[in-house]
C-alpha cells in the first residue's frame, strides 16, 4: 500500500483489489496493555468446532479511542438514514484462544 502526502495536506491512499474484497467477520475479541489494543476479528460457523481469526488489528491507545469515536459517529449516521439497528440476542460461545495476552 503506497502513501504519499499531497502539498494540500492530504494523503493518497491506495487500495488493493485484494484489500479491497474484505474478510467477512462476526465477532470481535479486545484485549488491551498499557501500551496497545489488540482487536481479533473472528469468523464463527455454525456447526464447525474451530474458528479462526481473520484478521488482528494491532492500535496505539489514542487510535483506538478515535476508532470508537468514529464507530459511534457513523452508527449513528446510519440509523438516522435506515432506523435503529435492532440487536439480537447475544450467544455465548465457548471460546478458548489460549492464554490472554499481556505486553
Amino acid at each position: 500500500m503506497e502513501q504519499s502526502k499531497e502539498k494540500d495536506g492530504n494523503i493518497n491512499i491506495e487500495l488493493s483489489p485484494e484489500t479491497a474484497e474484505g474478510v467477512y467477520s462476526n465477532l470481535a475479541i479486545i484485549n488491551h496493555s498499557n501500551s496497545e489494543f489488540v482487536v481479533d476479528f473472528v469468523s464463527i460457523m455454525p456447526g464447525l468446532p474451530k474458528a479462526k481469526v481473520k484478521s488482528r488489528i494491532i492500535l496505539t491507545p489514542q487510535h483506538a479511542k478515535r476508532l470508537a469515536q468514529a464507530l459511534v459517529d457513523n452508527i449513528q449516521k446510519f440509523e438516522a438514514q435506515v432506523g435503529e439497528i435492532k440487536e439480537f440476542e447475544q450467544q455465548d460461545y465457548p471460546i478458548n484462544f489460549g492464554p490472554i495476552g499481556e505486553a
